[in-house]
């Protein structure tokens, strides 16, 4: 196993598209330098929020040479997922994130022939993770979409030995006993990356050290604020940044999430297009209303640094 901690806010990113569909990757470079302007630790490309179901092997193979020639030399890591339904595909994305210089690889589960046993999950993250023998791999667990839920502390403990190069898990799993008993695994040899904002605090105060999400693309002060006051034990704050999350995401799941999110980064000057098909876009009408909700939830009060001209804070 290979000790990695990805501490802090990793975002999940958006995969940025033409309005006809088409990749864009010119855009890459204006969402590294938000990230790095708002401190985000790593960039977890072509995962969920990346849309890597939706995209050519060709595509996603583009994507990774774009983040990590623009991240070059910057603090700004990169995960690359390379998780698909097709194992070939799969170890040719790793071969190619190894060859570039990816901080990390990840994997989801097949969801369409499924692993039914932990020897099938751990032999499909085996082969993958051996395609890229020096870095450092994560098993990405999100069973609502996957489909898959099978035990992650036995798959720790199991795959210990059977996968050198495992760094941990990406859990996006509402299990927070599993995710307890992840952590204690093979004594705490295992980075447990906590997959759901609208409950980061839970994550903390359970032992996460870090965390991958979508809204750490636009939303990344309340998260900053939330960890702070955690630091200093000020549970009344980081509850109250917590809550805001929770009221952010809620408004954008009546949205649309994927459509909404992607909405949401256009507003702040980063335009990553539409999410493909079959997930749904926001009209023109539909985003002037999500902005206004957004303006009467404090959202644009929340993300604006503290000081002359502007709020940070207002939402308190």
């Amino acid at each position: 196993m290979l000790n990695l901690r990805l501490g802090g806010l990793v975002a999940a990113t958006h995969t940025p598209f033409r309005a006809d569909g088409a990749l864009n990757l010119a855009v890459v470079e204006a969402q590294a330098a938000h990230l790095q302007e708002h401190e985000i630790t790593a960039a977890f490309i072509g995962g969920t929020t990346g849309e890597s179901h939706s995209l050519l092997l060709e595509e996603r193979q583009a994507l990774t040479q774009c983040w990590l020639e623009v991240t070059r030399g910057s603090r700004l890591g990169v995960v690359v997922h390379v998780g698909s339904n097709c194992l070939g595909e799969a170890r040719a994305l790793a071969v190619q994130a190894e060859r570039l210089g990816a901080r990390a690889i990840a994997a989801l589960a097949p969801s369409y022939f499924k692993p039914r046993t932990l020897a099938a999950l751990l032999e499909w993250c085996a082969q993958i993770a051996g395609a890229a023998p020096a870095t450092p791999f994560y098993f990405y667990d999100i069973p609502a979409l996957t489909g898959v839920s099978l035990p992650m502390p036995e798959f720790l403990e199991q795959a210990a030995d059977r996968i050198p190069t495992l760094a941990g898990l990406k859990y996006t799993n509402s299990n927070l006993m599993d995710y307890q008993l992840c952590l204690h695994a093979c004594e705490g040899a295992f980075d447990m990356l906590w997959g759901t904002d609208e409950a980061l605090l839970a994550g903390l105060t359970l032992g996460a050290r870090g965390a991958v999400g979508s809204s750490y693309n636009f939303a990344a002060p309340i998260y900053r604020r939330l960890l702070a006051a955690f630091a200093r034990g000020d549970w009344e704050n980081a509850r109250r940044e917590q809550f805001a999350s929770v009221q952010l995401i809620s408004l954008l799941y009546r949205y649309g999430y994927p459509g909404a999110a992607k909405a949401v980064l256009d507003m702040l000057g980063i335009d990553v297009g539409p999410a493909r098909p079959p997930q749904e876009n926001l009209s023109r009408p539909q985003k002037d209303r999500l902005r206004a909700d957004l303006e009467r939830l404090g959202f644009f009060d929340w993300i604006t640094p503290p000081g002359p001209g502007g709020a940070g804070d207002a939402h308190r």
